[in-house]
């Protein structure tokens, strides 16, 4: 489910999906709506390399720079990454180190707080914010 032009991901320095992104494709903006771009996942989930709820995934060039940049970072890997989890219902999307800290923090909220219950709960608002076709990029 390619969302974005082609090479889009090569760019040097690694690049962070901003609002009204020009490498997104018109289908893309469909997919990334209403979360269709996520059904590839459910393989990795089923393989065990992901959850359904955790903290999503970082690209790799940003999670070198932020470990270096925020301190205790490398807390959030101590968990199978999700498909989504409390900072992607809570926060959304991260624009920077800043965004990344406050995103962050809800991961360790997660973390700390994890439970049935709270994976219920983050399901259940992601669900509704997929009917909403909210938040995408």
């Amino acid at each position: 489910f390619r969302t974005m032009v082609h090479n889009a991901d090569k760019m040097p320095g690694g690049t962070i999906t901003v609002a009204k992104d020009d490498r997104v494709t018109s289908i893309g903006r469909l997919l990334r709506r209403w979360k269709l771009d996520e059904i590839p996942s459910l393989w990795n989930v089923l393989k065990g390399e992901m959850s359904l709820v955790g903290p999503r995934p970082e690209q790799e060039y940003f999670v070198q720079q932020y470990k270096q940049d925020i301190s205790y970072y490398e807390f959030r890997h101590s968990v199978r990454p999700g498909i989504t989890g409390w900072a992607q219902i809570r926060h959304g999307y991260a624009e920077g180190s800043d965004q990344t800290r406050t995103k962050l923090e809800h991961d360790f909220y997660y973390l700390k707080n994890a439970s049935l219950w709270l994976d219920f709960v983050i399901l259940a608002s992601t669900i509704v914010i997929v009917i909403k076709g909210s938040g995408a990029r």
